[in-house]
């Protein structure tokens, strides 16, 4: 679904611009699915000077528009239908890798951490995430929304909190790929690495490089008193215990 914008310029043509004597205004696509929320954000963003394209209240039209209209700017809602749990996060995700001169805003109730650290990983410039409930000031909102196209950022210091605690706990485990969780796994099995090839179907030399990857994904560096091998067993166990 999506509603006509209440101030809307052709696609690719700007508002203003050098006949009026007015800066171009920048163009917006929301995507929000509260109909009073939408509204407000429409109304707020065209007086304040933005040219709001289109707004949408589920994800797949958000999708279609941004790649009808082309946008310098998205604002998304995290949640949206049919689900109503990350549709609008992961639209904006699409966008950044579709469309990656795009700068995206998400709103949302709560921090979704796996959502927020990709998005800010996937392009460290224009791109912004914030509380809807810690929005307090209108004009804020308008200068991180004009931050973001710029190509700056705009993150909620609760936000920021978050991603640093989840990198701060991040499990080293979880930098191994499927192939070696596999090697670890059969070294945790007291196999040697002469077995691990014949298991998996691989050369002793590729499981070398597996276990020497593993080694340095875990943070074990070579030492002359502890053995590396047991010491990532010790991890691998204390994972499996844990879960």
């Amino acid at each position: 679904m999506s509603t006509a914008p209440l101030h809307s310029s052709p696609a690719g043509a700007p508002a203003g611009g050098p006949d009026d004597g007015t800066p171009p205004r920048l163009r917006v696509v929301l995507a929000e699915d509260s109909v009073l929320l939408r509204e407000g954000l429409i109304r707020l963003l065209t007086d304040t000077g933005f040219d709001v394209v289109d707004a949408c209240g589920d994800a797949e039209s958000f999708l279609a528009s941004v790649a009808r209209h082309l946008p310098d700017v998205v604002v998304a809602d995290v949640r949206m239908p049919p689900t109503f749990t990350d549709e609008g996060v992961r639209a904006a995700l699409v966008i950044r890798h579709e469309h990656p001169d795009i700068a995206v805003l998400v709103l949302s109730q709560y921090v979704e951490e796996n959502y927020a650290t990709e998005l800010v990983a996937s392009r460290s410039r224009g791109v912004g995430y914030l509380l809807k409930d810690r929005v307090a000031d209108v004009g804020d909102f308008v200068e991180a929304l004009r931050r973001v196209a710029a190509g700056g950022t705009a993150l909620d210091p609760e936000v920021v909190s978050q991603l640093l605690s989840r990198a701060h706990r991040r499990d080293p485990l979880e930098r191994l790929t499927p192939r070696e969780t596999e090697v670890l796994q059969l070294i945790s099995e007291g196999r040697s690495n002469t077995a691990i090839a014949a298991s998996l179907v691989v050369t002793e030399g590729a499981v070398e490089k597996h276990v020497s990857s593993i080694f340095s994904k875990l943070d074990l560096p070579p030492t002359e008193t502890d053995h590396r091998r047991v010491l990532a067993v010790l991890r691998w166990l204390d994972r499996r215990e844990e879960a």
